[in-house]
């Protein structure tokens, strides 16, 4: 769980990536269940950084004007689902994510 809510709040800093790596590095070898959960936030927080460049960059022809607040709201939709299915003991994979760390 604190690897998506972590993620959500350092992503307002843009380093997104940084709450799901602790968690994965201090907390990914007691469980296989905050590993995995660690892994696909991390993995989330890797695409969304890529989205949200190239999103930035489609500012500059216009479009991204509309996508990228859209993403922004698919983005926290999905880290707000996947922290409840966290806490409750769920496992939860991220949509239009390519799975980078395994």
């Amino acid at each position: 769980m604190a690897a998506h809510l972590g993620s959500l709040v350092t992503a307002w800093f843009a380093l997104g990536l940084v709450a799901p790596l602790i968690v994965l590095l201090v907390k990914g070898g007691e469980s296989s269940f905050i590993r995995r959960h660690a892994v696909e936030s991390l993995n989330f927080q890797i695409n969304a950084l890529v989205y949200s460049v190239v999103f930035g960059l489609l500012i500059l022809v216009g479009i991204g004007l509309v996508l990228l607040p859209l993403y922004g709201l698919f983005y926290l939709v999905c880290v707000v689902v996947a922290t409840i299915r966290a806490s409750s003991g769920r496992d939860y994979r991220y949509p239009l994510t390519v799975r980078i760390v395994s």
